[in-house]
Formats: C-alpha cells, sequence, structure tokens
C-alpha cells in the first residue's frame, strides 16, 4: 500500500476559523495540513501567539493530523505591499524577523518543517546582488534555530526553478536543516520537465510537497484534471524517492468553496493513489491486473478527461482510460513478451466495453515488438468491424497510426464519419491523410448529397485539407 501522506491548505479555508477548518479537514480523511500563518488563523504577532500556538497544538493532536509551517501570507508584513518586504529587500530585517518567529511556532507545533520562498527582486537590484542578499537572508534565518526550512521555488519570484534552489543549497554548504518544498503544479508551469521528474531530482532533499494542477506557462493553481498535471505519476514518483513528508493540495484561491473543493481532491487523490498502488501490484504479481483491469472505473471514475471539449470521451479519453493505461504499462514491464500478448489478448476478449477500449487506447504504451503489434492489429480490426463509437474512436488512436496498413487506416476513418466520431479522436490524420483517403471521402460526401442527407463538417474539413495540400504542391 501507498505510505503517501496527504494534507491541505489551510489558505484554501481562508473564509473559516481555524478550528472549523483543521476539523473538516481531518473529517475528509486528509493526515495533515499545511498551516499557513496570518491574520485570520495563527497570528505569529499576536500578544498571545504563545497561547495560541499550544492551543492548536492541542487540537491537532486530537483530531490526529501532521502539520507543515507555510509563511506565504501575503499582508501580514505590510499592509501595503503584498509579500513585502522579502530576503532580497534592502531591508530584510522584518521578514528574518518572521521566519525565526515561524520556526519558534514550528518548533512548538511539532511541525515537520518551515516552508518559505525567495521573493521577488526589485529590478534596480543586480543579479549579484540580489544572490548575495538571498544566500545572507537565508543563512541568518538557519541561525539559532532547530527548525527545518524548505525553500520553494514560486513562479515569477527570484527562486522559481527547482536548480536554483538546489544551487543555493550547495552554496550555503548542503545544510541539513534546508531542503526543498515542490509544488507540483509550479512544475507544469515553469519548468522543462515533469513534476514527477522535479520529484525524482530533488529526491532526498524534499521536504515538503504542495499538490495542485496548472497550464503550462500559467501560474494559476487549478483543481486535479483542470490542467495538465498527471497526478498518478507524480504520486508515483513520490513514493519511488521514498518520500515520508506531507503532500498537501495548494489551492489558496478556493475558500469561497472550501470543503467541497477540498472534498473533489481528496477524492482525486484517492484515485491517483489507487492507481500507483495498482500499477505496484501489477509487477509485484502481473495475474494481479486480472482483478483489477476491471476495477479502475469504479475506482477512479469514468469521467471524461476534457468534459468541456469532449463530453463523451472520444478523443481524449477518460479517467478510467488513462489508468488502464497505467496497469498496461506496469504489465508490460513484468511480462515477456509471450505472457504479455496473451494476457493482454484475455483482457480485451473477456472485457466489457470499457475495458476493450481501455485496451484500445492504449496499444501505443506496450512494447513495439512484431508479436505485439500483430495482436494489436487484430484488436483494432475487432474493434473497427463493430459500432460502438466508444471502441471505433479508441482503435484509432496513436497505435494504429503507426500500425495499420493504409486500407485498413482509411476504412476507419470512414467508420468515423458513418458512425459519428468526430474524427479530432483519429491519430495522425494530418500525416496518413492521402489523395486515396480524399477519394474515397469524396464519394461518400456525394452519396449524401444525393440523398438529401447532410455531409458532417469532419467529412468537409478532410477534403478542404486536401484543396490545400494541392494547393501547396502548385506553387
Amino acid at each position: 500500500m501507498s505510505t503517501l501522506r496527504f494534507g491541505y491548505g489551510t489558505n484554501g479555508f481562508a473564509n473559516h476559523r481555524l478550528d472549523d477548518a483543521l476539523a473538516v479537514i481531518a473529517d475528509l480523511g486528509y493526515s495533515g495540513v499545511a498551516l499557513t500563518l496570518d491574520h485570520a488563523h495563527l497570528d505569529p504577532f499576536a500578544d498571545d501567539v504563545v497561547a495560541q500556538t499550544a492551543r492548536v497544538a492541542r487540537r491537532l493532536s486530537e483530531l490526529g493530523l501532521g502539520v507543515v509551517v507555510e509563511t506565504g501570507a501575503r499582508f501580514l508584513l505590510d499592509p501595503w505591499r503584498k509579500h513585502q518586504p522579502t530576503l532580497l529587500s534592502g531591508e530584510p530585517g522584518p521578514r528574518i524577523d518572521f521566519l525565526r518567529r515561524a520556526a519558534e511556532i514550528a518548533d512548538d507545533l511539532g511541525a515537520e518543517c518551515v516552508s518559505f520562498w525567495s521573493g521577488v527582486a526589485d529590478s534596480a537590484v543586480d543579479e549579484e546582488t540580489a544572490w548575495q542578499r538571498l544566500l545572507s537572508g537565508v543563512s541568518a534565518v538557519l541561525e539559532n534555530t532547530n527548525a527545518r526550512f524548505a525553500l520553494e521555488p514560486e513562479p515569477g519570484h527570484y527562486v522559481q526553478h527547482l536548480d536554483q534552489a538546489l544551487r543555493l543549497r550547495a552554496e550555503l554548504g548542503e545544510v541539513d536543516r534546508l531542503g526543498i518544498t515542490l509544488d507540483v503544479g509550479h512544475c507544469v508551469a515553469v519548468e522543462p520537465v515533469s513534476a514527477a521528474e522535479c520529484v525524482r531530482e530533488a529526491g532526498p532533499l524534499l521536504f515538503n510537497v504542495q499538490l495542485d494542477d496548472m497550464l503550462p506557462g500559467v501560474h494559476e493553481h487549478l483543481e486535479f484534471g483542470e490542467g495538465r498535471l498527471d497526478l498518478a505519476d507524480t504520486l508515483a514518483a513520490l513514493a519511488e524517492v521514498g518520500y515520508r513528508g506531507l503532500a498537501a493540495v495548494e489551492l489558496p484561491r478556493h475558500s469561497h468553496a472550501a470543503p467541497d473543493v477540498a472534498r473533489r481532491a481528496r477524492a482525486a487523490l484517492a484515485s491517483a493513489d489507487w492507481v500507483v498502488d495498482a500499477e505496484s501490484a501489477i509487477r509485484a504479481e502481473p495475474e494481479r491486473i486480472r482483478v483489477l483491469f476491471p476495477s479502475a472505473g469504479r475506482r477512479v471514475g469514468r469521467a471524461a478527461l476534457r468534459p468541456g471539449v469532449d463530453p463523451e470521451g472520444l478523443v481524449h479519453g477518460t479517467a478510467d482510460d488513462r489508468a488502464r493505461g497505467r496497469l498496461l504499462a506496469a504489465l508490460a514491464s513484468a511480462l515477456d513478451t509471450d505472457a504479455l500478448v496473451k494476457e493482454v489478448e484475455e483482457l480485451y476478449r473477456y472485457g466489457d466495453g470499457a475495458e476493450r477500449r481501455g485496451v484500445l487506447r492504449n496499444l501505443h504504451v506496450l512494447p513495439d515488438e512484431p508479436r505485439v503489434v500483430e495482436a494489436g492489429q487484430r484488436m483494432v480490426a475487432d474493434a473497427l468491424r463493430a459500432n460502438d463509437t466508444g471502441l471505433v474512436a479508441a482503435a484509432l488512436g496513436e497505435f494504429a497510426a503507426d500500425h495499420l496498413d493504409d486500407h485498413s487506416w482509411r476504412h476507419g476513418v470512414l467508420k468515423c464519419l458513418f458512425t459519428g466520431v468526430p474524427t479530432a479522436a483519429v491519430a495522425g490524420l494530418d500525416r496518413r491523410g492521402d489523395a486515396e483517403l480524399r477519394r474515397m471521402v469524396a464519394d461518400y460526401v456525394a452519396e449524401r448529397k444525393a440523398a438529401g442527407r447532410t455531409v458532417p463538417a469532419d467529412a468537409e474539413a478532410i477534403l478542404a485539407s486536401g484543396a490545400t495540400c494541392d494547393e501547396e504542391v502548385s506553387r
């Protein structure tokens, strides 16, 4: 079973009293909280902060919640300037004092670490000065404290990439009490590699993990499934590196619907965690796939991955399609070719429609070996004889684009037009579409028009693409 511990950030419960927020988080099944020190919850500058901290510590203990201390409050130090001053400011004293106070509170709470970021460098400050200020500031924070600190790369801040945070730690002499906070959404937004690769790069230096989704190039915290994060892949990487700290959901702009958002996040984490556990089980005992593969829909859901543009999941697939792809990849890593072919063909032959679709949509994750390819071609051919739109769409994915013969592939595209499957589901259409396909589509269109029937827009688009190609050739 997975050893990951999931938490939720209190900055996503800004409209709740802290006691109420902690109770809701615990009731939803989280193991801990990322506690942001701020006016509304635990104010590090309050006259009775020691008493408040003791009360919060007791409450955390009663609820069985672990805790990390977050220091990203926006206007705690300056009511006019967001996140100011920083460690890069000309007068960083208030920030250093705050982080030291955070360390004392963390110690009293029994927190796992204090998370912090560099801040934004003033445009008038040169690179060398900014770097030296940061080194000096972090050194000052670490002095005379026992807490573990975790530097978070933050998009738009001076330190926004993981390699910058690792470089700073190295220049400070690999201080044991200084590690990394990794927001996996930030990895999607600004890093050149996946969140899973960032996890592996940070490895044992990971003290704290924040979980959210994002889109490339956009620093906006999203619920899972709204961006491009591969959550299961990320959780698998955390398990792989032996991460034992909290992995807390970070949705600071969702306080208006905090309980519902936190409930959805917990369900998404449970689903992804199930996939990680299932992969491990299959690698250890490949025959387990016979039970786990059919279970995927019930455990991770059957919703379309991009419901806004693909409500039926014909183009981009469904949650259970994606999960089954990971299970097939795990199976492929555990079996030789003969055993793999036998197992996959039986999953297809004896599966229901969703299970067959899961096989078809993920044939490309299997080894590109002759016997595997031949088996895949047989399954695709079988699916294209059916009138199930889900099977037809899944059959014309990446595997078919690479391995289906021209005749069968063209007829598969025609099958999409006949059955109403959007041709956006056909992988490689731009690459493999040729004059013969356009001739076949033209005949189909002529028949439709002669019968007084409407012509699918996708058919017209295929013909139009041919006209464009002809025009480019004539030039």
